[in-house]
């Protein structure tokens, strides 16, 4: 057993340290966030803790590979056309603006752009909440061309989060209405509503509305609306410490049911 090499690869957000044989061949890994060593073969357990010395970082538990629970095996067997968990933040408009950019001579900033960059900002904010137990789907499609921006799933609950582009403009909300600057006011929270309870009738789970405002100069609400959280995306990371809500399985279980696209074709 001479030869073992120790190959790092990430999957779903987590490093893995893959110990494999000359030929390619698995023979273990090493989870270094669970501080576990799964073993394809009890046999081998000496060589592969020798080959994987130098990358241990603490204790760690040796066995052989966890089984996999229910939403696990519903991932396992998710075809990859329809998996939502690897669209970037603002998918659907990176494959809009792909298939027309739009003139190069444009005068003003295409709206779409700052779109992108306003949901990539708080996708970013919300991807780093992943090692705190929560999952972020971005840009869920819904029937009729809607989509839910992003999706946050953890222990504190599932939130629809719609995100605004407000860079160095005063916000005004008055439910329904959300002024931006000196523009008229639109019914947005409206449109915030509705995509959580598309999504809370397609999980069959209680999903809270968020509007997520980017780097807005001043935001005024003199009466909180309902059930709908207001917050800039600097204060986003606040959602991680809301807990109690829902158990880890239970978590994986909502996340494995979200990533799948069929489950948002009737809502």
């Amino acid at each position: 057993m001479r030869g073992l090499r120790v190959i790092p690869t990430w999957r779903h957000g987590r490093e893995l340290l893959y110990v494999c044989l000359p030929d390619g061949g698995n023979v273990a890994w090493y989870d270094r966030e669970a501080a576990r060593v799964s073993l394809l073969g009890e046999d081998r357990e000496d060589e592969v803790l020798r080959a994987l010395r130098p990358f241990l970082t603490g204790p760690v538990t040796v066995g052989p590979p966890p089984v996999p629970t229910p939403a696990e095996l519903a991932r396992l067997g998710l075809h990859p056309d329809d998996d939502l968990a690897p669209n970037r933040p603002g998918e659907a408009l990176v494959v809009a603006l792909d298939r027309d950019p739009g003139p190069a001579h444009r005068l003003r900033p295409d709206p779409r752009r700052r779109a992108l960059a306003a949901e990539q900002a708080v996708g970013d904010a919300l991807d780093a909440l992943d090692g705190a137990g929560w999952h972020t789907l971005h840009s869920v499609p819904l029937p009729g061309g809607d989509r839910v921006h992003h999706l946050l799933i953890g222990p504190g609950g599932l939130y629809a989060v719609h995100t605004l582009y407000a860079r160095k403009q005063r916000v005004r909300v008055s439910d329904p209405l959300v002024a931006l600057g000196r523009r008229d006011p639109e019914p947005l929270l409206r449109r915030v509503r509705s995509d959580a309870a598309r999504a809370s009738y397609a999980l069959t789970a209680e999903v809270r509305p968020v509007l997520a405002l980017v780097d807005p100069a001043a935001v005024s609400v003199p009466v909180p609306p309902r059930g709908v959280r207001v917050l800039a995306d600097g204060d986003l990371p606040g959602l991680s410490r809301q807990g109690g809500v829902l158990k880890p399985a239970d978590v994986e279980a909502l996340h494995a049911m979200a990533r799948d696209r069929h489950t948002w074709a009737r809502v």
